[in-house]
C-alpha cells in the first residue's frame, strides 16, 4: 500500500511537467512549420511570378512533400489569407500568409491564429 501511494504521488507531480513539455513541442512544431511555410510562399512567388491560390499549390508543385497537420488542432485546417497579388499583371489574389485555426491561447497568453 505503501508503494503504491508513493507511485501516485509520484505521477501527481510528474504529470503536469511531462503536459507543459507537450505542449511547448507543440508550439516549436507550430512556430518552425508556419516559418517554413511562409519562406516557401515567398519562393513559390518569386519562381513563379504569381502568388499560389491554395496551400496544395505548393505540394503540387514540389515546393513541400504535402501540406503539414497543424499540430495544435490535429487536422490539416489552416487558415489561409488571400490578398492582393503585387507580382501579377492581371491584379489577381494568392495566399500571402498562412496561421493556425486554433482558437487556444498559447503558452505566452496569445492566440495560435496570431501567430
Amino acid at each position: 500500500m505503501i508503494v503504491i501511494s508513493i507511485i501516485i504521488i509520484l505521477a501527481i507531480i510528474v504529470l503536469p511537467q511531462y503536459q507543459k513539455t507537450v505542449l511547448q513541442a507543440r508550439e516549436s512544431v507550430l512556430r518552425d512549420d508556419l516559418a517554413q511555410m511562409r519562406k516557401l510562399l515567398d519562393q513559390y512567388a518569386a519562381d513563379k511570378g504569381q502568388l499560389p491560390q491554395s496551400l496544395e499549390d505548393l505540394s503540387t508543385s514540389g515546393y513541400l512533400r504535402e501540406v503539414p497537420v497543424d499540430p495544435i488542432t490535429g487536422q490539416k485546417d489552416w487558415n489561409v489569407i488571400m490578398g492582393q497579388d503585387a507580382n501579377s499583371a492581371e491584379g489577381g489574389q494568392g495566399v500571402v500568409d498562412v496561421r493556425s485555426a486554433s482558437g487556444d491561447l498559447s503558452s505566452e497568453g496569445t492566440p495560435y491564429s496570431e501567430w
